[in-house]
């Protein structure tokens, strides 16, 4: 079944603004994802009715904050297929998840000598954290390269393996390429020579179903922020078998059982990770946002999606001088792109004039940009609200700006 691009573009009024007179084109969504109404309403509602801490108070309004609060934890359960609410830790974002692995998985997991494994294509958020941890530890870093149309080299990657490193930390889909990984296979032979697997799953929640016991990673982290829910929300999923080895991130209320000045005793999971007061509006703005995603269907929006980025490659390579930096066969709705002579922020700033919000810079991927020998690029990235006026726009938008430029 399609979308009802007409009906879904009405459910995200941001779109009805005219920024410099012109009409929105929004094609930033790999950034930060635009919020439909029943999100943006929910949040509204909980500021409104139910505002009160969770799991502590013992009124109404705690009860009702407590409830929703949990319910949102069995949505992203669900929508992710794991086996118990259990391994379902509510984190700051993305980025947070990682250093929370980095810091309490890497304490048990990561000795002297060992060796943790990254691609080429890594967001910077799952490259720092290990560095970090790996000049804490006296481990070191090994990178999989990625090949000239963007997909990762997977014989590189098993050679990699087979020199037992201790732990794999790979990105489910690339931020800058677009590029999917084959996450299930590469689990499967990582797990053969004893290798911990961490996913950054950021880009690819709201494109496609995860279902994290299939894939049988050991931990896949995510944000809120990309599929619809609020800001400063992230999830990590971990197996239970690791998290109950793992020592807290953070020391706090809620996370704790028993606290005396002699000794302090660890609540269960998952509040053994969740000290301190969460962000109680996101993770109930999580559940509207994954019934929002559930409702338009995952095989309506990857077929959409799908079009937009073929129709959007086709039109773009009309452009003279304009080079897409990475064309794998299996990509979600994401290009990054340069155009010869023009600067990226240049570029952007006349795009800008035009209505249209695309991402420039490195995309905190400084590495890959490196490995293709550019500083930066533009990338456009299309969600489930955007049609093919947009790509026109976008068209019209760089021909202008080549005209200015040139």
């Amino acid at each position: 079944m399609s979308l009802d691009i007409k009906k879904v573009r009405a459910d995200f009024p941001a779109l009805t603004q005219r920024p410099r007179g012109k009409h929105l084109v929004y094609l930033d969504s790999a950034a930060s994802s635009l919020k439909p109404w029943p999100v943006i309403e929910r949040i509204g509602h909980y500021y409104s009715y139910e505002t009160s801490n969770v799991h502590r108070g013992a009124h109404f309004l705690a009860d009702q904050a407590t409830q929703n609060f949990e319910a949102s934890r069995e949505a992203v359960r669900s929508f992710i297929n794991a086996s118990s609410t259990q391994e379902i830790i509510f984190t700051q974002g993305t980025t947070d998840s990682l250093n929370l692995l980095s810091s309490s998985l890497g304490e048990i997991l990561i000795q002297r000598g060992d060796t943790i494994l990254l691609t080429e294509m890594e967001h910077h958020a799952n490259i720092v954290p290990w560095q970090i941890l790996a000049d804490k530890k006296g481990a070191q870093i090994a990178v999989v390269k990625v090949q000239d149309n963007g997909e990762l080299d997977l014989n590189d990657l098993k050679e990699h393996l087979q020199k037992r490193p201790r732990l794999l930390a790979i990105t489910h889909c690339s931020n800058t390429l677009g590029t999917v990984n084959p996450i299930k296979q590469i689990a499967q032979e990582a797990h053969q020579w004893g290798v911990t697997v961490v996913v950054d799953g950021a880009q690819m929640v709201a494109y496609a179903p995860v279902d994290v016991q299939d894939l049988d990673v050991d931990f896949y982290v995510f944000s809120g922020h990309k599929l619809f829910a609020e800001t400063g929300l992230g999830v990590l999923y971990g197996k239970k078998s690791w998290l109950e080895k793992m020592p807290p991130y953070r020391g706090g209320g809620s996370m704790i059982h028993q606290v005396t000045f002699e000794k302090t005793t660890y609540n269960e999971l998952p509040f053994k990770f969740e000290a301190g007061t969460p962000h109680i509006s996101g993770v109930i703005s999580m559940k509207p946002a994954l019934e929002y995603i559930l409702g338009l269907g995952f095989p309506a929006i990857a077929e959409h999606e799908t079009n937009l980025l073929s129709s959007a490659t086709e039109a773009l390579k009309t452009i003279p001088g304009l080079r897409i930096i990475g064309n794998a066969p299996h990509k979600v709705s994401i290009i990054s792109f340069t155009i010869e002579g023009l600067h990226h922020s240049d570029i952007g700033q006349i795009l800008d004039q035009e209505g249209i919000a695309v991402r420039v810079g490195h995309h905190c991927t400084q590495p890959l940009l490196q490995r293709y020998g550019i500083s930066g690029s533009v990338r456009a990235s299309f969600s489930v609200f955007n049609h093919l006026q947009d790509i026109e726009k976008l068209l019209e938008g760089l021909k202008k700006a080549k005209e200015m430029l040139s």
